[in-house]
């Protein structure tokens, strides 16, 4: 009997560092955008701001978990450490963002057949500045979001409320120039329309992890085919593939086979790898095994 198991651990990091500087700037616009929004009373600015919130929550957050994944000690209780921590952060920024879209929609319902008159240069102005703001922060943080949904979550919120800010710049320009008092208002939707799928998929793709459900570009039955073809396998079970967090496959199985099980492994093992299941744990078991452990159906 022979079982095997591999790793590989990537270089540095440099989230923390982005997500930092990126929380830095967030937290300067944000007082700016919510001081002028209370000013003016301009829901497009106060869904703005409240958008802000969110990203500066989810960044906060999600430093934690990456801190936690990174530095957070391993122990008898939690073998893997505080990997998950990026996937419960996750699911928390999916429910901010659903909030903060009912609420702006839930607002500007109220504001029907009764727009206040906000004045159309300072929401130009703060608008202007909001996308200064995001574009940096957009850079700082695209090059992680691939591989964190920690990053990932932050990075998606901030992407929505660029869109936001260029929203407020059209509300801004359309009421200087039109006196429309809706544009505001319509605005103030329409973000929040626009936020309403995307917070709904990343609680789907966390979803997806903490339910332990087979990555989506892993074909399963072609990974089972591949290893029962090994040399000297008849049999595979007991297969397992999931995701502790984005870019971290993990992969168990039972092969059984005759022959040299050292063999057996290192051709297994090269069969994950070639499918990015570098993390794996294959055990061999030799044919009289197998039968007894299907006697006694363990």
């Amino acid at each position: 009997m022979g079982a095997g198991h591999e790793h590989s651990h990537g270089g540095g990091d440099t989230r923390v560092s982005r997500m930092v500087i990126a929380a830095g700037i967030l937290t300067a616009f944000f007082v700016l955008e919510l001081v002028t929004a209370l000013t003016i009373n301009s829901i497009a600015l106060l869904a703005d701001a409240g958008h802000m919130l969110t990203d500066l929550v989810a960044m906060f957050m999600g430093l934690t978990a990456v801190l936690l994944a990174k530095h957070g000690p391993a122990s008898t209780a939690r073998t893997y450490g505080w990997h998950r921590a990026e996937v419960f952060t996750a699911v928390a920024n999916a429910v901010l963002l659903l909030c903060m879209a009912g609420f702006i929609l839930f607002e500007a319902f109220e504001r029907l057949g009764d727009a206040p008159d906000v004045p159309g240069v300072p929401m130009i102005v703060v608008a202007g500045a909001g996308l200064v703001a995001n574009a940096v922060v957009v850079l700082l943080l695209r090059s992680n979001s691939e591989t964190s949904l920690a990053v990932k979550g932050a990075y998606m919120e901030v992407v929505a409320d660029t869109v936001g800010s260029i929203g407020v710049l059209i509300a801004g320009i359309v009421t200087v120039t039109t006196r429309w008092p809706y544009a505001d208002v319509v605005v103030a939707v329409l973000v929040a329309l626009w936020v309403l799928p995307r917070a709904i998929a990343l609680a789907r793709s966390a979803l997806r992890i903490l339910s332990e459900s087979s990555p989506s570009h892993i074909d399963v039955d072609e990974l089972r085919t591949a290893l029962g073809a090994v040399s000297g396998v008849t049999e595979v079970h007991d297969l397992h593939v999931w995701t502790l967090v984005p870019g971290r496959d993990m992969a168990t199985a039972h092969l059984t086979a005759g022959g040299d099980s050292a063999q057996v492994l290192t051709e297994a093992r090269a069969v994950l790898a070639a499918r990015g299941l570098e993390h794996a744990t294959v055990q061999v078991e030799p044919p009289e095994s197998a039968d007894d452990c299907h006697a006694h159906n363990c």
